[in-house]
């Protein structure tokens, strides 16, 4: 098989190109632009394009299959001269379809926890050792890369995203998959930018869960009130509503409530918890007992960036975590919270995203920060001009987390100032972005941090 990408440079895309070229296929690809971790890994599997940028004349007629990115436009040389070929042309989650479509489908779907939950199942999957194929969206540690594809395994597991699914095709991503069985981990409104109501977004996910088969099961989150009503309507597959883990804490460490005993745990959070029930209900729905599920979950280490630590010392410890919008703030910092309950929290975000950039949508973040015992917010004005939205001013943000000592920064080397100079003394820093902090190394940060402060 001979596959071009349209957009190699992508997280996602180019793990699928290393998936292909490891199974065998002949990869070629092209972007207008590749930066690293992408650059050095497709390099060195020898399917880093020669020349950046978009080369029409490449595109022949011996290809297979061309996979188009999202970062591509309609318009896109490469894209105009394989429709003029009649060249089969797969988004990307088609092509996933495509390699998985005579294997069993788990697809976690939801607003947030998607990253873990699958990597909480490859994770159980793989010490049971059940061969899968999977997608994840985050870099598992003892895994070369993020997407695995082959022929042999019966089970592929698939982060479930509700965005777009290329410039071409406007239905969510995860409907794409058509599950056997399918999860939701939970409905808060995002990517205002394409489901301008909080109706249509929750929409998206009722016809994910319409569209699993009769004898497939849906696994939900139940204590989320637009999720339970939604799980209601549902009639067609099996139905396996969840919840926190029963658990508790004891000398900093969370330990699980099971048949089989008390199981401790390397990761905490009721999130995490959730998140842990519906990957032991997915493991389960492909034969894996709970005896095992257990056993294997203690060793499970989280996905990164996801509640990952980056430093400590003898009394205080610096996070970084992927929360972005305002469920998974509230999630993630009263996780730290209650793991640290005698410490003094400070929670540092950035908005980032479209949504978090949008006026209309900044008032969805009231409250979120209140758990901490002090909040800082960060955003970039560069950011907001290149994705061409109005400009937000500090008091607007001041004004919409509903905080009065909320501290607001616009610029990332006045924001790494007021960070070196916090109190750490009994303390945990918790650092919260889809992005970089504009360009901050939050590993180096946390270390210079906990470093000046023995």
């Amino acid at each position: 098989m001979k596959v071009h990408f349209i957009a190699i440079g992508g997280s996602a895309m180019h793990n699928l190109a290393i998936a292909l070229r490891l199974k065998g296929y002949e990869v070629t690809g092209s972007d207008d632009e590749i930066f690293d971790p992408a650059k050095g890994r497709l390099a060195k599997y020898g399917i880093l394009p020669e020349t950046i940028g978009w080369h029409p004349e490449r595109i022949t007629p011996d290809i297979d299959a061309i996979i188009l990115g999202m970062h591509a436009r309609i318009d896109n040389p490469e894209l105009l001269k394989a429709k003029e070929l009649g060249l089969k042309i797969y988004s990307y989650p088609e092509y996933l379809y495509e390699q998985s479509k005579d294997k069993i489908r788990i697809v976690v779907g939801g607003s947030h926890g998607k990253t873990t939950i699958t990597s909480m199942i490859i994770h159980v999957l793989q010490q049971n050792h059940i061969d899968c194929d999977y997608m994840v969206g985050a870099q598992l540690e003892g895994f070369e890369v993020m997407v695995k594809l082959s022929t042999e395994a019966r089970i592929m597991v698939i982060e479930g995203d509700e965005y777009l699914t290329s410039p071409i095709d406007r239905r969510p991503k995860f409907h794409v998959y058509q599950p056997n069985v399918g999860i939701v981990s939970g409905i808060a409104w995002d990517h205002v930018n394409v489901f301008p109501t909080f109706d249509i977004y929750v929409e998206q996910f009722e016809i994910f869960a319409n569209m699993i088969p009769s004898d497939g099961t849906f696994i939900y989150y139940d204590n989320d009130e637009v999720l339970h009503a939604l799980g209601e309507r549902v009639v067609g597959p099996r139905k396996q509503p969840y919840s926190v883990h029963p658990h508790h804490i004891k000398d900093g460490v969370t330990y699980l409530e099971t048949s089989v005993g008390d199981v401790p745990l390397q990761i905490f959070g009721r999130h995490n918890l959730a998140n842990l029930n519906a990957a032991r209900l997915a493991c389960g729905a492909v034969g894996v007992s709970d005896a095992d599920f257990y056993r294997a979950i203690s060793t499970f280490k989280g996905a990164s960036k996801r509640l990952e630590l980056v430093a400590k010392n003898d009394n205080s410890l610096v996070y970084k975590d992927f929360a972005h919008s305002p469920s998974k703030l509230k999630a993630t910092i009263a996780a730290v919270r209650e793991q640290y309950p005698d410490k003094h929290l400070v929670a540092c975000m950035e908005l980032h995203t479209f949504s978090s950039l949008t006026e209309s949508f900044l008032a969805q973040y009231a409250g979120a920060m209140d758990d901490a015992d002090e909040a800082i917010v960060y955003f970039s004005p560069e950011a907001i001009a290149l994705k061409k939205l109005p400009p937000i001013q500090p008091q607007m943000i001041m004004k919409a987390f509903a905080r009065p000592d909320l501290s607001v920064f616009d610029d990332s080397e006045d924001l790494k100032k007021r960070l070196l100079n916090l109190p750490m003394q009994n303390a945990v820093l918790l650092m919260m972005s889809s992005g970089n902090f504009n360009g901050i190394n939050v590993n180096e940060l946390g270390e210079k941090i906990i470093s000046l402060r023995p």
